[in-house]
């Protein structure tokens, strides 16, 4: 069955830097697009960015841009989001998601075939 396992999140200070890594099985792993999607404490879910099958096409929400870069490695069945210049708004427990295979990109909170369980990042001084 499908799963996808997110680790890397943490505590990290205002202006701190993360890498959140998330291995993917179940599917060929180069035949989906991918996303990362984020729940604040008491809010609903938030889209972040998302990436191609090859990662020729990245896209992030305008909170991220220039703070966060997707990636993701096809050989090891990862997916990445490099989080720099952290700030509060930034706590939450972030998920990486699985749009069904024919969709090239996913931008938004619906729409996913499968969930990891989430990482927790926490951005505090």
């Amino acid at each position: 069955q499908v799963q996808l396992v997110e680790s890397g999140g943490g505590l990290v200070q205002p202006g701190g830097s993360l890498r959140l890594s998330c291995v993917a099985s179940g599917f060929p792993f180069s035949s989906s697009s991918l996303n990362w999607v984020r729940q604040a404490p008491g809010k609903g879910l938030e889209w972040v960015s998302a990436i191609a099958r090859g990662g020729e096409d990245t896209r992030y929400a305008d909170s991220v841009k220039g703070r966060f870069t997707i990636s993701r490695d096809n050989t090891k069945n990862t997916l990445y989001l490099q989080m720099n210049s952290l700030k509060p708004e930034d706590t939450a427990v972030y998920f990486c998601a699985k749009p069904p295979n024919h969709i090239f990109l996913l931008t938004g909170t619906t729409g996913y075939e499968y969930r990891g369980q989430g990482t927790q990042v926490t951005v505090s001084s």
